[in-house]
């Protein structure tokens, strides 16, 4: 194409075809010629939808537990990432940040969500700020794509699958109930299911058998089913003696998996259980950052590492986490209790991996099924596709998450 006086001079005029792309003078994506920069991050609130996690006390709806981000770009392109923290917390790690993301590339996720990490060390490794930055790479890998008209996957390294297995993510119950929440997730096509949390654990181990029974009985022999004990739970009472008793009894009733059997300090215990249990062990969604899960991975202290790139650092940092783990013969399954923006970057990650089973999907949830224009639907096989078109694959239903966020 060659250059004329109406055209600004650019390195890369006059060698190709000017594809419809990002640089506004030569249309090349790599092009210096061009560069956008991060305008401003919004923060959209999600209140009124929020699922009851199984915490002690429970959680109501209009609790404030998770918020999405929207990083704009001086050209008014967006890209949208998911927050596993409140709104309050979200914004006050903004204005803490913006100092070093303004004016920054928009387009080079992994290099800006690390300045931000290593600038920041002094307010705190991990935590909040850590969460916050992983809401802003998320966004920057939904931008990338948009502008380079690419999935996410193809971005983080390409297609190893089309689609994976969700695990519909419910809450243990009373026996009745528990047998009639089964049977409704059943009923909608998935065919994995993990249960987690109250009363498991907290009476006694004849009711943590009935729960566990009662889920096989009324699943059927086809169905995963997974078991998550929640000792992230403030003071979690149980040890070692009792998660490997309660391992062996899970193990009579083929349950795929035992998820944070133990609290999330106990390091050492991991290591015995993991090298004892007849059933594999699942850890790590209370992590954050690379350097944290390593001692996890080189020890060998789970069979199923679980990081929620909601929090843990983003896709840039869960992706470093997830081929750690792939190096050590570790599986990696994204930890998800999150929105319909943390599902759509956990089925990217799955996709770019060359080992995933899973990904979380918690259900039923609003700020899964309604904040989307195109929810996400189960295929025949109890499987999600990933999304293959730009960015992420999802557009959000903007008077939905007006709502949550309370402005309508």
């Amino acid at each position: 194409m060659p250059q004329t006086d109406s055209q600004p001079s650019c390195p890369r005029l006059g060698q190709l075809p000017v594809p419809e792309a990002s640089c506004r003078r030569c249309g090349f994506f790599y092009c210096t010629g061009d560069t956008l920069k991060i305008q401003h991050i919004r923060v959209h609130p999600l209140i009124g939808g929020t699922v009851d996690g199984g915490w002690p006390g429970g959680h109501a709806p209009e609790d404030d537990l998770h918020a999405l981000l929207e990083v704009v770009a001086d050209d008014g392109r967006s890209g949208l990432g998911s927050v596993f923290t409140n709104s309050a917390l979200v914004a006050a790690g903004l204005r803490t940040l913006r100092p070093l993301y303004e004016n920054e590339s928009a387009l080079e996720p992994e290099r800006l969500s690390e300045k931000l990490r290593q600038s920041c060390f002094w307010q705190g490794r991990g935590g909040t700020l850590e969460h916050v930055i992983s809401g802003i790479d998320i966004a920057l890998w939904d931008l990338l794509g948009k502008v380079c008209g690419q999935p996410v996957a193809r971005l983080l390294g390409g297609y190893y699958r089309q689609r994976v297995k969700p695990y519909a993510s419910i809450l243990f119950d009373e026996p009745d109930l528990l047998a009639e929440n089964l049977r409704a997730v059943v009923g909608r096509g998935f065919r994995a299911v993990k249960l987690g949390w109250r009363p498991f654990g907290r009476r006694d181990a004849k009711l943590d058998e009935l729960l566990v029974r009662t889920a096989r009985e009324t699943a059927g022999p086809d169905v995963d089913l997974l078991v998550d004990a929640g000792g992230s739970e403030q003071f979690w009472p149980h040890g070692f003696k009792w998660a490997l008793r309660t391992a062996q009894m899970l193990a009579a009733y083929d349950i795929g998996w035992f998820e944070e059997p133990l609290p999330p300090d106990d390091l050492e215990g991991y290591v015995r259980l993991t090298a004892a249990s007849p059933v594999p062990i699942a850890g790590g969604e209370v992590l954050t950052r690379r350097q944290a899960f390593q001692p996890w991975i080189e020890r060998r202290a789970v069979d199923i590492l679980q990081p929620d790139c909601t929090k843990c650092g983003g896709l840039s940092e869960a992706r470093r986490i997830a081929w750690m783990a792939h190096d050590h013969n570790i599986q990696f399954v994204s930890h998800g209790w999150n929105t319909a923006v943390g599902l759509a970057a956990d089925l990217h990650l799955a996709a770019a991996l060359p080992v995933a089973r899973y990904v979380e999907y918690l259900t039923p949830a609003p700020y899964i099924e309604e904040i989307i224009t195109q929810p996400f639907q189960l295929d025949a096989d109890g499987c999600l596709p990933i999304p293959d078109r730009p960015g992420l694959g999802i557009e959000l239903n903007r008077d939905a998450v007006r709502r949550f966020a309370g402005l309508t």
